[in-house]
């Protein structure tokens, strides 16, 4: 696995600094989003920092955390197993390359900076797999920095990408537009975009029943 960042500890428990000091805006935005009891799926949940954090406040729903790194749900488990949490099921071995994805229906999928560092195509299977495993009044959150309109929102995220692509030329800073697009394809529709810290962005989407019958 070429993760971009982190460190291990002895005990095996990894730790992203970037995920330590984002947990905390991201669940505010997820506060006004989430339904009020359900089940939300974590996509590609790395060290486990952000469920563990977001399960502890928001405990009115089961949290299913999931990762294809099998060193990543060591970790992950060894978080939940700290925190004591009865509302955080076992990490999945979920990769949003391969279908069917492991779990059946989901209220909300929460996928945190991931599309910047992975090829366009998972993205694209990202938004279709959230796409066939949501509920009808299922909500997408995607949190990370994006290009607007064709341009970097800031000179620091210019470097990241240009950082990204050295690193791996398939990284790199997306699109909104774009994964907008890709969303309305599968009838998710771009609701809202909350300007977030450090130039990122959260982006919530929603089945429109309506619009998916005109």
């Amino acid at each position: 696995m070429n993760r971009p960042y982190g460190t291990k500890n002895p005990a095996g428990l990894w730790s992203m600094p970037a995920a330590e000091r984002n947990k905390e805006a991201i669940l505010e935005v997820l506060k006004g989003c989430v339904p009020s009891a359900g089940k939300v799926l974590e996509v590609a949940s790395g060290t486990g920092q952000h469920i563990v954090h977001f399960a502890s406040v928001l405990d009115s729903l089961d949290w299913i955390p999931s990762d294809p790194d099998p060193d990543f749900r060591v970790s992950i488990q060894a978080r939940m197993d700290r925190a004591k949490l009865a509302n955080i099921k076992s990490p999945l071995d979920l990769d949003v390359m391969t279908r069917p994805w492991p779990v059946t229906q989901v209220d909300m999928v929460l996928c945190s900076n991931m599309v910047h560092v992975a090829p366009w195509e998972a993205a694209q299977e990202l938004i279709k797999g959230s796409e066939e495993v949501l509920s009808d009044v299922g909500i997408l959150f995607l949190y990370g920095p994006y290009r607007r309109h064709g341009a970097h929102t800031a000179p620091s995220n210019e470097s990241f990408d240009r950082q990204l692509r050295q690193k791996n030329s398939a990284w790199g800073v997306r699109d909104l537009e774009s994964l907008e697009k890709l969303g309305q394809s599968v009838g998710l529709f771009l609701d809202e975009v909350v300007e977030m810290p450090t130039n990122n962005f959260g982006l919530i989407f929603r089945r429109h029943l309506l619009r998916i019958i005109q």
